[in-house]
């Protein structure tokens, strides 16, 4: 589930800075959420 949601983001802000649009801010927070999202991912998956 956490892993799905990361690869949505990550491919959001992909498309963020393909289109340069003026929602920039808006993108980085997306891939900074993305990542957070992929630490958590990994850490539960060491933990199991």
């Amino acid at each position: 589930m956490l892993y799905t949601i990361a690869i949505v983001l990550g491919i959001l802000w992909l498309l963020g800075m393909v289109s340069a649009q003026t929602l920039g801010g808006l993108i980085h927070i997306l891939l900074v959420i993305a990542i957070i999202v992929i630490l958590l991912r990994v850490i539960q998956g060491r933990r199991l």
